[in-house]
């Protein structure tokens, strides 16, 4: 395997990594696993605005774009789900382990604009990871912002991420719900057993003075942005992502490429309005 060179100097060059180390794993699901990175001095790598991404790199294996799920004073997070040969290398890692990363990538939620609004966000699956970052911005700046809801779901309660979160620390928050479901029950499971979109619309949301963050699946958000429309949002006031389309970050390679966009510097983070004029992929 390669050795990261330690004596680079060469970040002007928004593709070359700057070497960092993981300062902490936090184990979510059986294939979830949420880094806590930091620079080799401490520092925190760059400064991401809620929504945007990073490029994490293992050396001799790849990179990869990810979401940024959380920041602090001198770390930023990213939760990673396990699905090939990248995913299976930074899985294997362990607290202390150099990585590279480079960004952020990609525009950001618009937290100013949602500013007095009532808030909905919605995650499926691995989709709450950059949806947090947002909402943890809003509960920190908790009096810009209305009433929050939080509704999220999972195939199984073994598969819900950021439990703490969900169970122990949002719903302490002011004027804040929580509601999870899952697709299916265990025998220790005592709450909601039903799909995303039937279940937003059970909680019968009203869309006055109100904005919803949608995060999940394709098939999720597309059967959810349909039942939100029919409950009389309009799609200027639902906001989702685009980030798996992201791929070298500053639009040199195209492959992210939708019409005349290029997710990575016109998104990822659209309106339902804006996805209109984009053509439909193939």
């Amino acid at each position: 395997m390669s050795e990261i060179n330690h004596d680079c100097t060469c970040h002007g060059n928004p593709l070359i990594p700057q070497v960092a180390k993981i300062i902490k794993i936090t184990e979510e699901t059986p294939d979830v696993k949420t880094f806590r990175i930091q620079t080799m001095d401490g520092k925190m790598p760059f400064d991401p605005k809620p929504g945007q991404l990073g490029m994490i790199s293992a050396v001799g294996i790849g990179e990869g774009m990810f979401s940024i799920t959380a920041k602090g004073e001198d770390w930023i997070e990213s939760s990673i789900k396990k699905v090939g040969v990248l995913t299976e290398a930074l899985h294997e890692m362990t607290t202390g382990q150099e990585i590279g990363i480079r960004g952020p990538y990609g525009n950001h939620f618009p937290y100013e604009a949602l500013k007095g609004k009532d808030l909905i966000f919605i995650g499926g699956g691995i989709g709450l990871a950059p949806v947090r970052s947002l909402i943890r911005y809003c509960l920190e700046h908790r009096s810009d912002y209305g009433h929050i809801d939080i509704v999220y779901g999972s195939r199984s309660p073994e598969d819900l991420v950021f439990k703490e979160d969900l169970f122990e620390n949002w719903p302490k928050e002011p004027d804040t719900r929580v509601e999870v479901t899952v697709d299916r029950g265990d025998a220790d499971w005592n709450g909601n057993v039903g799909f995303v979109p039937a279940y937003v619309e059970e909680l019968a949301f009203t869309p006055e003075n109100k904005k919803v963050i949608l995060c999940g699946p394709p098939i999720m958000i597309k059967f959810t942005s349909e039942a939100l429309l029919r409950m009389g949002f309009a799609k200027e006031d639902v906001i989702t992502t685009l980030e798996m389309r992201m791929k070298c970050g500053v639009g040199k390679c195209g492959r992210c490429n939708l019409g005349g966009k290029l997710i990575c510097l016109d998104g990822p983070v659209f309106n339902l309005a804006e996805l209109d004029e984009l053509p439909d992929e193939k």
